[in-house]
């Protein structure tokens, strides 16, 4: 796709991802890369005890699928190279993400400004759904970067 033909998808949905399943493996894996082992992600038995009802996944778990889910949503660029997140605007976790849910995020395309020759910047309106509910637990203004490559070398 092209700079002018994305100019068009503005406002627009562009899809939705492919779901996700938060279970506990996962969970557990990202606890110890992180060192984010409290009881409420990684123990269940505890977890239990408590309002959640059972084991959640992080919050910074959930968003790192963004790239995933972006990926299976967002258009290549003409000449796409390399993308990067530049940051965020807005981020919220509305509610927990129990283990064992499947997510997927929806992205909306928001205003995009050319940078420089070469380089593209798009700012992503997302939600995150867990399967069977309707409310989302999870919304992101998800800033990334991509950099095209010029004149075909």
């Amino acid at each position: 796709m092209n700079i002018e033909a994305l100019r068009n998808k503005i406002g627009t949905l562009m899809g939705s991802s492919n779901w996700y399943l938060l279970d506990q493996d996962r969970i557990n894996q990202f606890a110890v890369v992180t060192q984010d082992e409290q009881f409420i992600h990684t123990d269940p038995e505890k977890a239990a005890k408590t309002s959640f009802g059972t084991t959640i996944a992080h919050g910074f778990l959930t968003l790192a699928l963004l790239p995933a889910m972006g990926g299976d949503v967002i258009p290549k660029l003409h000449g796409h190279l390399m993308s990067v997140t530049y940051g965020f605007e807005k981020l919220r976790f509305l509610s927990p993400f129990p283990a064992g849910s499947r997510v997927r995020g929806h992205s909306t395309l928001s205003p995009l400004a050319v940078r420089k020759p070469g380089g593209v910047t798009l700012l992503w309106e997302g939600t995150i759904e867990i399967e069977g509910r309707e409310k989302p637990p999870g919304y992101a203004r998800w800033i990334t970067r991509h950099y095209l490559q010029l004149y075909g070398l």
